[in-house]
């Protein structure tokens, strides 16, 4: 079953387009290479200018749960001095 990870990251707005281009070119491929990932968009709430929301999809829970902490951290520390300053993490179960 198709699974949808949220990720819901606060931080300063001046970093905001810094953070994007940066994720574009960390996260993004990263994820790309991984199996299961069905693709990404990052959306920016009108009326919460600090926030930026990515929705994730991937073929099964499994497959995104394959990802593991060490990774995440990898991936992390190569977005180096622009990581959130808050992040919100959420999934949902695609029916229908």
């Amino acid at each position: 079953m198709t699974v949808i990870e949220e990720l819901t990251l606060t931080m300063p707005t001046d970093r905001i387009a810094a953070y994007l281009e940066r994720d574009a070119e960390v996260w993004t491929p990263y994820l790309e290479s991984c199996n299961g990932f069905l693709g990404k968009e990052t959306w920016l709430p009108d009326d919460r200018p600090d926030t930026v929301v990515l929705v994730i999809r991937w073929a099964s829970i499994e497959q995104w749960k394959s990802i593991t902490p060490e990774q995440v951290e990898d991936v992390d520390r190569a977005m180096g001095d622009l990581l959130p300053t808050s992040l919100e993490c959420r999934s949902y179960s695609v029916v229908g």
